[in-house]
């Protein structure tokens, strides 16, 4: 019979694979590289169009400053998820985009609209981008309740539709008053660490 000595170090090399396997599991990239010269299309409301700052300093063109990639600015302020995707396919024609920023919702949730139906609108929009080809990335929105990352049918959407997902940066940022410029919106801090928490969900997943 073996020692109990061995049978711990049997384990202890049976978890040590575990863990390799897994990290390489994780490390699997989900995106394929933005080409140098190619599009980034960042779409949303009034957190894309950035309000509160001059345009220099809104989250998609601090991005194209730390990517050195075109990125387009596609935000339009007050606009529900059904007047996004009732936009979207237009702009996407226009852009050829090889990736997509979807920051969608926020008004949805902030004039109590169903949940529902921005979760259909905003699955409706990633299959239409997936439908062309464009890779697409998702931020979600925090729901109006007390330190909430993000509205449970982002992460939903995310693991339906396998897209990279960054859940805390909006709501984290939406709790610090020194990153805001209104109630709702960022100042030019606010808005550079939304660009930089987006720069580093690209990087992790292989976009850049």
């Amino acid at each position: 019979m073996k020692s109990t000595l061995e049978i711990s170090k049997f384990l202890q090399f049976i978890s040590l694979i575990l863990a390799v396997l897994l990290l390489y599991g994780c490390s699997n990239s989900k995106l394929e590289p933005v080409h140098p010269g190619g599009t980034i299309l960042a779409f949303g409301d009034s957190l894309t169009a950035g309000v509160g700052v001059s345009a220099e300093h809104s989250y998609p063109s601090v991005l194209a400053e730390l990517t050195g990639l075109n990125v387009i600015n596609a935000g339009i302020s007050g606009e529900i998820s059904a007047e996004g995707l009732a936009r979207l396919p237009e702009v996407l024609e226009q852009t050829q985009p090889e990736l997509l920023i979807l920051i969608e919702g926020a008004n949805d949730i902030l004039r109590n609209q169903s949940f529902a139906e921005a979760k259909r609108n905003l699955a409706a929009m990633i299959t239409l981008a997936k439908a062309r080809g464009i890779q697409v990335v998702l931020v979600g929105v925090p729901q109006k309740a007390l330190f909430s990352d993000s509205a449970p049918f982002y992460a939903e959407l995310a693991e339906q539709f396998d897209v990279p997902f960054e859940a805390s940066v909006i709501g984290d940022l939406e709790r610090s008053p020194s990153s805001k410029s209104d109630q709702i919106h960022f100042n030019q801090k606010g808005y550079r660490k939304m660009a930089e928490a987006i720069r580093d969900l690209l990087a992790d997943h292989g976009a850049i």
